[in-house]
């Protein structure tokens, strides 16, 4: 696929005459001419709704605001966009309105581990830390939906400020991720200030940020923004790809940028009903990342946020996924299938069973193919007996670096730290000689 081809132009024309792929490529133009109506949709894409659906769809928006980039617009396969995985992530749905018994506004408790605004704290080392209200689209299966695009919850400079604070005084916090909405729509320079805020603190070690850009709005990976990141290291970023077709030239282009930075990158993608609840595509979709240097990093089951209920597979499906994954392709494209417990529990593994059954000296176990094998546990373990005095500890407790000055061989030879002066093979007749003349 070009990067700017004739669709994506007649698109960028009827959004303003003349337009041209410099434009199409500046990320700040396709934030301002974001499609946020219904009528807008209708016009570019010449997609057309009747009465009554127009009339559900204009309920709909009243309560959960719409924001597609004219890029991600330009995926939808319009001959086909009642099964389209794009459309079906970006335009909305009447189904939204309908609020099961089990939804929640914030299902997973993040407000109530939240010590201050914009922060919460639920791991005992990390901390989520929301600089930003905006993405550069609107998800319709966001599980913030209560918050993303609400002028309620802009972060201020004062809010942020607030959480680098509490990040200071919290010495237990090793590892800030940076959501919101999304980072990256934030300007460089004050998401420069921010990660220069972190990085002086002592005690954080990792940074992530978790952005949907690469996915929705690939111009927005800019070279000025990943030299900007490059001054950065340690950071880690993590996408939300849920489907192959997603991942374009121009999101190609967008990762590339970032794993040349030396920036490693994960992914996150959600189970969602009838756009990627299918082994295959998941298949096709993991494989495809790791060719584009991306680390399949969790598949989330859909969580019970408001209006999502038609987005839900059971959870079995995610096992068969799983299933259809592991021992199918490389362990490294195997993504975590994972549960966001509701009422704040934290993310729970949820994988097959492979452990059959066990006794005091077997471990039964199953493969992929269904071969059922043993595994013999050691005869003689003895755990080593812990005083749990672990500032003190002479057993196994030596977590320091290790020594790098004990060097061996020409290396040993090459230092300036150790006095020898060559190296005698054990076997060399004349030292032979030497020692028989010194035992005379």
């Amino acid at each position: 696929m070009k990067i700017f081809d004739q669709h994506q132009q007649d698109i960028a024309e009827k959004i303003e005459s003349q337009a041209e792929i410099k434009q199409w490529k500046d990320w700040k133009w396709q934030i301002r001419h974001s499609i946020k109506t219904i009528e807008e949709f209708e016009n570019l894409t010449g997609i057309h709704f009747d009465a009554t659906e127009k009339e559900q769809l204009e309920r709909t928006i009243n309560r959960f605001p719409l924001s597609i980039t004219p890029y991600y617009l330009s995926l939808i396969n319009i001959e086909n966009f009642r099964q389209d995985p794009v459309y079906k992530q970006a335009f909305l749905d009447s189904r939204e309105l309908i609020v099961s018994p089990c939804e929640m506004k914030d299902p997973l408790a993040e407000e109530h581990d939240s010590p201050i605004p914009g922060i919460t704290h639920r791991y005992p080392d990390r901390v989520l830390f929301l600089v930003s209200n905006v993405c550069a689209m609107y998800c319709r299966h966001c599980t913030r939906k209560r918050k993303v695009g609400d002028v309620d919850f802009i972060p201020s400079r004062e809010q942020v400020k607030k959480g680098l604070d509490y990040i200071r005084n919290t010495p237990q916090v090793r590892d800030v991720l940076l959501s919101g909405g999304d980072p990256f729509m934030l300007s460089d320079d004050y998401l420069d200030w921010i990660l220069t805020e972190l990085q002086a603190i002592p005690h954080v070690q990792v940074i992530r940020i978790g952005t949907r850009t690469p996915v929705t709005l690939p111009y927005r990976i800019t070279d000025d923004l990943v030299n900007m990141l490059k001054k950065h290291h340690p950071l880690w970023i993590n996408t939300h790809f849920n489907h192959p077709r997603e991942i374009t030239a121009s999101a190609k282009e967008a990762l590339t940028k970032l794993a040349d930075a030396g920036i490693p990158l994960g992914n996150q993608s959600v189970l969602l009903a009838d756009v990627n609840d299918c082994p295959r595509i998941m298949k096709e979709l993991v494989q495809q990342l790791v060719r584009n240097r991306v680390r399949p990093y969790y598949i989330y089951q859909c969580d019970l946020s408001e209006g999502l209920s038609h987005f839900r597979t059971p959870v079995t499906k995610g096992i068969e996924i799983m299933e259809s994954l592991i021992g199918h392709t490389s362990g490294f494209a195997v993504p975590t299938y994972v549960i966001d417990a509701p009422g704040g529990g934290g993310k729970i593994p949820v994988m097959p069973h492979y452990i059959i059954s066990w006794n005091t000296n077997k471990v039964i176990l199953r493969n992929y193919e269904g071969v059922i094998t043993s595994y013999q546990e050691p005869d003689h373990y003895e755990a080593t007996i812990c005083d749990r005095d672990c500032a003190n500890c002479k057993l196994e407790l030596d977590i320091t670096g290790s020594d790098e000055i004990n060097a061996v061989g020409i290396e040993k030879l090459l230092s300036d730290y150790d006095d020898t002066i060559s190296l005698i093979p054990a076997n060399n007749a004349r030292l032979k000689r030497r020692e028989g003349d010194s035992d005379e």
